[in-house]
């Protein structure tokens, strides 16, 4: 690390390209990729073609732009677009949340249940107990007389549902929400990263109308797609399957 002048001058401490990478984790090729790509400023000093100097305020925004690569899969023009862009005020966010809430709570059905009216209807505690200790469900309050309404109560009914079809906890053990619950969980991620970096800087006074759109856009879009793709891995199944028996 180097002080210069200029440091002196203006506040600023410039470092060497490998101690700008060793303090952001991102290797110094990709710290200029990101220059080239107007992401990053140049380089603060130069004192010889070879030989350059980086201003160290910049490792935050350099951790920044990698971690939306790797988490969000966003092109560079759009990371660029949203750290330049000012941050979205708390009545953007209120807007859009509530609007999003909106659509869902008409898909999820206004009705509630206690667990002690679950009980009696039939659910097994356990399965209760278990959807709670993953988090899955958060009904109000507690014990017998806790509620459960909305996205809860429909997950219940759906396993209920399944049980009383012939679906037996061999066929279809309760645990496996887990696996769907940490699935879908990067998935709406994704679904978070677009709304923010799409919707919300670009919808201006539409932004409560385009957000219920988009909601009900991927509503219908990981319905479509989950069909597109279960058909046929069903059908490999049953091919891999019938070749197995005869090898």
């Amino acid at each position: 690390m180097v002080r210069t002048g200029d440091d002196i001058r203006d506040g600023r401490e410039l470092v060497k390209m490998s101690e700008l990478s060793r303090r952001s984790g991102v290797p110094g090729p990709t710290i200029k990729h990101y220059m080239r790509e107007g992401l990053l400023p140049p380089p603060a000093k130069r004192t010889s073609p070879n030989m350059a100097y980086y201003d160290a305020a910049l490792v935050p925004r350099i951790r920044r732009i990698k971690t939306l690569q790797r988490t969000q899969f966003l092109p560079l023009k759009v990371i660029k677009r949203l750290l330049d862009e000012p941050a979205p005020t708390s009545a953007q966010k209120d807007t859009m949340v509530r609007a999003i809430a909106s659509v869902l709570a008409d898909e999820a059905g206004p009705s509630s249940v206690t667990r002690r009216e679950l009980l009696a209807d039939g659910v097994p505690g356990e399965d209760l107990d278990y959807l709670l200790g993953i988090g899955l469900l958060e009904p109000s309050g507690e014990g017998e007389d806790a509620v459960f309404s909305g996205d809860d109560l429909e997950i219940i009914r759906t396993i209920s549902g399944a049980r009383r079809a012939g679906l037996t906890e061999e066929m279809l053990p309760t645990s496996i929400l887990l696996t769907y619950y940490e699935a879908l969980r990067a998935l709406v991620q994704v679904e978070v990263g677009l709304f923010r970096d799409g919707v919300l800087p670009q919808a201006g006074e539409g932004l409560s109308a385009l957000a219920e759109e988009a909601t009900r856009l991927s509503e219908r879009l990981v319905v479509h797609i989950r069909r597109k793709q279960l058909i046929p891995a069903m059908e490999r199944l049953v091919e891999d399957e019938i070749a197995s028996r005869q090898g």
